[in-house]
């Protein structure tokens, strides 16, 4: 992949793009934002492999990674020994002195990695947390009891924490006692419509996963908040693209199933309705979601009206203004953000993989279908690199490739096809007339801010079907003026054969391409 260094993106500058893409609806999208995410690499695999991966996406353009920041991880052993259950007991669960140092290292040593390549940092901060921090599960549900009611006051209190030590100002207790940089992209909790994350998602036989986030949500928001990050760009929801009919405790609650109780829309209410009157509506710069479709393609809706898949993302800006209309429970306009999408490959999971070449062409229509629509601020790539195999099971096991394999690089490191498909996304689409067709892409490996009076721009290349020619010009560059290397075109092939965007420089990475296209 292409090699370059992109400027650190200032805080006004990202929530003007969260911000204008309601006041901007023609052309918003092309501000639209390349996020990843890869936990694996950039948290729990060590300080070399994380720099490693961060150079790899700021080289593929990626301006964000999102970031789990588990309570259970930065509390582990917060309470164990008496030295250590001594020194929470008396500084408390709103310091961050309070927990192991260590713990918070994977956290300091990323923001400062990330502000060295001029990537921003996204923390979504999320339960489950320690044992004390839930509510006790009943003896029946004692499987559910890392999940089981998260307390919203317990929760507050690790977000201050969170808050206070990545507030800009915070010194590091070590690693020479540095200032910490300020992190100002947030989130709270992840996939709350999913029992993995939180339990119970049905009680009694009553919906009530909803009212256990939004209180989750109001504690948090307030405790970063109260910690200087009320101006910060934070996003509500980070919910699951599918669900089910049954109604367990750990049964997945379909999106909108859930957005509605959430919003507490008419029909659709619980008894935590009333927080509503003490904190008033859900304040979030936007709306954040997975719309994962597995197996179909991006443009194949699931077969339920209120899952929410990236062939019907369109439909989550819709239904977000038509419940703040019924209720006033949210902002009208808000933006919405896909925060995880990606395919796993077959190599190397044949259970629930597809071809490495359909993730590529798959993955760039995700970026096409997000950049279609002025509503969406961003889209989010699901892993930079497959994550090794649970060798505990036999490898003709499907628990052996439980794990995911939706990186744009092998295990190894070896690119994908869609490493090349995401550092430049090109999609050719005809047009009903043979040989004519509209071409999109994005030099996405180029940096945002190019010296002043310099410009990029993209060729268009066509190599014929019969393999008399190789890759020749087809017309003139075309000048790329967008901030984010966005470009539209239309083209006329002389004959059948195949297209593709080309990229040259005199200077490093020199020259770079995108994946070719039939036309015929």
């Amino acid at each position: 992949m292409p090699v370059t260094h992109r400027l650190f993106a200032p805080i006004t500058a990202l929530l003007l793009v969260l911000m204008a893409i309601v006041a901007i609806p023609a052309h918003a999208s092309d501000d639209q934002l390349s996020i990843m995410m890869d936990d694996d690499q950039l948290l729990y695999s060590g300080d070399q492999a994380r720099d490693a991966a961060l150079h790899k996406m700021a080289s593929a353009g990626v301006d964000m990674v999102r970031v789990t920041v588990l309570w259970s991880v930065v509390a582990d052993r917060a309470k164990t020994g008496s030295k250590q259950r001594k020194r929470f007991n008396k500084l408390g669960a709103a310091n961050p002195r309070a927990y192991p140092k260590l713990n918070w290292d994977r956290y300091d040593r990323l923001v400062r990695a990330t502000r060295q390549l001029g990537i921003t940092p996204y923390f979504d901060v999320t339960p489950p947390g320690p044992s004390w921090g839930h509510a006790r599960a009943p003896r029946s549900q004692r499987a559910n009891r890392k999940t089981w009611k998260p307390k919203p006051s317990e929760f507050a209190k690790f977000v201050t924490a969170v808050g206070k030590r990545f507030s800009g100002t915070y010194k590091d207790e070590n690693d020479g006692r540095q200032r910490i940089p300020r992190v100002f992209v947030w989130a709270i909790g992840n996939e709350p419509n999913q029992g993995g994350w939180l339990t119970p998602q049905w009680e009694h036989g009553k919906l009530a996963s909803p009212r256990l986030y939004r209180s989750l949500y109001f504690a948090a928001r307030g405790a970063l908040e109260k910690t200087g990050h009320g101006r910060d760009a934070i996003f509500i929801g980070e919910t699951a693209p599918l669900g089910n009919f049954q109604r367990t405790t750990r049964s997945p609650v379909r999106p909108k199933v859930f957005i509605r109780q959430l919003l507490c829309a008419p029909g659709h209410t619980d008894g935590g309705c009333s927080d509503f009157d003490k904190y008033g509506p859900l304040q979030a710069t936007a709306y954040a979601h997975h719309p994962y479709t597995k197996r179909l393609a991006p443009l194949q809706r699931d077969p339920s009206p209120d899952s929410i898949t990236m062939a019907n993302l369109n439909e989550l800006p819709e239904m977000l203004d038509a419940l703040s209309a019924q209720t006033g429970h949210i902002g009208t306009g808000l933006p919405v953000v896909s925060t995880e999408f990606g395919y796993e490959t077959n190599p190397p999971d044949k259970y629930v993989g597809i071809s490495l070449d359909k993730q590529a062409d798959y993955i760039t229509l995700g970026d096409y279908i997000t950049y279609l629509n002025p509503r969406i601020a961003g889209n989010t790539q699901f892993l930079l690199r497959d994550v090794p195999p649970l060798r505990k099971y036999p490898k003709t096991s499907r628990h052996y490739w439980f794990t995911y394999q939706s990186g744009i690089l092998t295990r190894s490191g070896k690119p994908k096809p869609s490493a090349q498909a995401y550092a430049m996304p090109f999609l050719v689409q005809g047009t009903g007339t043979p040989l004519q067709a509209n071409v999109w892409g994005q030099l996405r490996f180029r940096p945002n801010n190019l010296p002043e009076g310099a410009q990029d721009q993209v060729q268009i290349d066509f190599k014929p079907a019969d393999g008399s020619a190789d890759w020749a010009p087809l017309g003139s560059p075309i000048p790329v003026t967008n901030g984010r290397g966005f470009f539209t075109a239309q083209v006329t092939a002389p004959a059948a054969g195949s297209l593709r965007a080309s990229w040259s420089s005199a200077s490093a990475p020199y020259f770079a391409s995108s994946r070719a296209y039939p036309i015929s």
